[in-house]
């Protein structure tokens, strides 16, 4: 049986290669859909559109540039079954994660048009009098983005949406894993009149062909969303002109359960977040530290939470034979399995809902970013640090503390270092910046602070009165 190829777009031109990449549902196993393999020359034609659709762009009037912007995110919106189907075909996400994932493209397209015309350009203050100062903000250029497979549509959102906004153009290359829906939103920004050039979506697999894009002068802005190892090899390739990075890398979130927190909330909502998309997502619960007062009844509660999971496949078989290898390596240094543990037979790659308990800080499991089903639950004492405990590690994307006290939490969200803590429940939503510290990336997704790394912040001073002529 046929499958249909997906084409890139490139200057508002489909354009397929001789070579295809097979995109397969991880619930099934089946190839699903085709794309077309960049090459070299596919790589350099995007650039040079891209480099093209900017000054096209770029000189558009804000306003006729929100006229656009609101016209696609409702075309999006109109085709919104397609690509929900599509986003389930390529990741085998049940329909309420795809429609989270569908919605949050067309949020963040709408948020980032309002948020443009919120911004401040202030005056700054002459002591003498003579000059007018003011800071001026204007589209940066092109940018290049690498995106994530767990969530194709929000990935797409998060860099489409400040792109489009500030009147930047792009070249976004989604995983080759979960392409389908994204190349069918860039057919659709063409539809909806976005001009030539400015919204480019390619295909690929191949780093060394990628490395084209990176190493070009043209790109002014480079973001990625992934690993901290594909984030420093992206990084490492674009060095060679002055380029801005804005990268979402990897994680080992930390949740701490104090001995005060409401036991079984916590639970809940720790177990709700680890497992959702299969524990498949950046700020997910890697590390969950519990006072050793409340160990036993948080390990008891969050057994019975995980055990009304309806799980989603990891997204390769590749993937669920690395998580299970943590389990493994995990269990053979003393751990136990509370729930779990197993892959599920059958077709797809599935895995059960994982507990872990008397999990050592020095364990693979506690230490690599686990991206899939698992939750290794540490008990601590009096005499720890528990911020310290938190804080071991590389990463510091997001945290997680629980606790009645408004003090302890206020405390422990100052002192863990992470890019965002939530204190009491898990939030995220595109209001509110999103980005990490050390090694899990720089610059910021989501709120203005995204949308300013787009924008150039130049000074002017205009001259007002001439003492000396006066």
């Amino acid at each position: 049986m046929s499958v249909k190829i997906y084409p890139m777009l490139i200057n508002g031109q489909t354009v397929t290669t001789d070579v295809v990449i097979d995109v397969v549902n991880p619930s099934t196993g089946q190839t699903v859909g085709q794309v077309a393999e960049s090459t070299e020359a596919t790589m350099q034609s995007a650039l040079e559109a891209a480099e093209q659709g900017f000054k096209v762009w770029s000189v558009k009037t804000p306003a006729e540039r929100k006229t656009i912007i609101l016209r696609y995110a409702d075309l999006l919106e109109e085709n919104s079954a397609r690509l929900i189907e599509l986003l389930r075909l390529a990741t085998g996400k049940p329909q309420d994660n795809a429609e989270y994932d569908f919605g949050m493209l067309t949020t963040c397209l709408r948020f980032f048009v309002e948020e443009f015309e919120r911004l401040d350009q202030p005056v700054i203050h002459d002591p003498d009098g003579r000059f007018l100062h003011y800071m001026l903000r204007q589209p940066l250029g092109v940018a290049v983005g690498f995106l994530a497979w767990n969530f194709p549509l929000l990935n797409v959102g998060y860099k489409l949406g400040p792109v489009l906004a500030s009147g930047c153009s792009a070249i976004i290359k989604p995983s080759s894993l979960t392409p389908l829906a994204s190349l069918e939103t860039a057919y659709l920004a063409k539809a909806a009149g976005i001009p030539d050039g400015v919204v480019n979506m390619i295909s690929s697999s191949d780093h060394e062909v990628s490395k084209v894009l990176l190493k070009s002068d043209i790109p002014a802005m480079v973001t990625m969303i992934g690993s901290t190892r594909g984030g420093l090899e992206v990084m490492k390739n674009s060095c060679n002109s002055i380029k801005h990075f804005s990268v979402e890398l990897g994680g080992n979130a930390p949740a701490v359960v104090y001995p005060d927190a409401d036991i079984r909330d916590a639970a809940h909502k720790i177990v709700d977040l680890k497992f959702a998309n299969s524990g498949q997502v950046c700020v997910s619960p890697n590390r969950c530290f519990v006072h050793e007062s409340v160990y036993d009844e948080f390990v008891q509660c969050a057994k019975e939470r995980a055990a009304e999971v309806m799980m989603e496949p990891l997204i390769t078989n590749q993937a669920r034979q690395c998580v299970l290898g943590l389990v493994e390596d995990a269990v053979a240094n003393g751990a136990e399995i509370v729930c779990g543990g197993k892959a599920v037979e059958g077709d797809g790659f599935f895995m059960e809902p994982t507990l872990l308990k008397e999990v050592e800080v020095g364990m693979r499991v506690a230490v690599e970013e686990i991206f899939g089903p698992v939750l290794p639950i540490i008990k601590y004492a009096d005499a720890d640090n528990e911020i310290e405990l938190a804080n071991n590690t590389e990463y510091g994307l997001a945290a997680y503390v629980f606790t009645s006290n408004l003090g302890t939490g206020l405390r422990a969200a100052r002192d863990i270092k992470a890019g965002s803590v939530c204190v009491n429940e898990p939030h995220y939503s595109v209001q509110l910046a999103h980005g990490g510290l050390k090694q899990s990336g720089l610059g910021k997704d989501c709120a203005r602070y995204s949308l300013e790394e787009y924008l150039t912040l130049k000074r002017v001073s205009v001259l007002i009165e001439d003492h000396q002529g006066a």
